[in-house]
């Protein structure tokens, strides 16, 4: 999953963004109000750790511009205000949930595993191509009914191919949904985690073909 997390709090935010990856999600990380309506207006995200207090535009500003235009992206709200009216406002403008600072980040995992939940009971958990099944809430996969063993940085390349089979994807959009947009990561190590991805999905009814130079497409054969 992508999360994006927006804090102006630079040492807050690379924690969160640290425990957000070792659990095996992409982040992005945005530090100002502004900036943050600009970029999600343009990218896409599954999931948004929004701070109240940000420069240049609030958080709530952030949150009632994106429901204004329909993005119904799930929503978690940082605020260092414990008072009723700060919370009744915030899910007011459309949040999903909210946490009041300072947090444990277990917590914060714990909201985010039931907004993710959420999300994911409006689409279907298991997906099915080939003979291959992904179980989208478990994040797992298996071949003919048995467990396929994969790490998780496997998994999102599965995921992102999946989301786009038959289409061509490039190494750019994969590094993206495994790391966050914005990350500098050489397109040596997306074609490792491709070709160990094919050789545990051979006799599956799947193939990832490669476009030289543009990226690789998923599609079944069978």
């Amino acid at each position: 999953m992508l999360i994006t997390i927006i804090e102006d709090n630079v040492t807050l935010a690379k924690g969160i963004a640290h425990k957000m990856r070792d659990e095996g999600h992409a982040v992005d990380l945005i530090h100002d109000g502004t900036q943050a309506l600009e970029y999600l207006q343009s990218e896409s995200s599954d999931l948004i750790i929004l701070d109240i207090n940000l420069p240049s535009m609030s958080g709530i500003e952030v949150l009632k511009s994106l429901r204004l235009s329909k993005d119904n992206t799930p929503v978690l709200l940082l605020t260092a205000n414990s008072e009723t009216k700060d919370r009744v406002g915030g899910l007011d403008a459309g949040a999903d949930d909210y946490l009041v600072k300072p947090f444990e980040m277990d917590e914060l995992s714990a909201r985010i595993r039931a907004l993710l939940r959420r999300k994911l009971a409006d689409t279907p958990v298991l997906e099915k191509i080939s003979n291959v099944t992904f179980d989208r809430g478990a994040r797992s996969i298996s071949l003919d009914g048995n467990p396929i063993d994969l790490p998780r940085r496997e998994v999102a390349v599965f995921e992102c191919l999946l989301d786009r089979k038959e289409q061509l994807v490039s190494k750019a959009t994969l590094a993206n949904h495994l790391y966050g947009v914005g990350s500098e990561i050489e397109e040596k190590v997306i074609e490792v985690y491709v070709s160990r991805l094919r050789k545990k999905l051979i006799s599956s009814g799947i193939e990832i073909k490669a476009a030289r130079g543009l990226g690789y497409m998923m599609k079944a054969t069978s």
